[in-house]
């Protein structure tokens, strides 16, 4: 799977640290939340289609203050 999107909330603490991501395989879609960092917990949803999971993601950071995209580097 390859990262298309990925948001951080900001806040760099291992506690308080939040990450979103929508990835795709360029046939499947899904959404990874991510609490606490590399080594904290996460939870994926499979989603049908790349809209669905920008309003699940977008969801995911509903609510937060301080969200911001991290963009890839070439």
């Amino acid at each position: 799977m390859n990262v298309e999107e990925h948001w951080w909330n900001g806040d760099a603490t291992p506690r308080g640290r939040r990450d979103v991501y929508i990835r795709t395989d360029g046939r499947r879609w899904e959404v990874q939340a991510q609490i606490g960092g590399a080594q904290g917990r996460s939870e994926v949803l499979e989603c049908a289609s790349r809209s669905s999971a920008s309003i699940l993601a977008d969801s995911w950071r509903a609510g937060g203050q301080g969200w911001r995209e991290l963009r890839r580097s070439a």
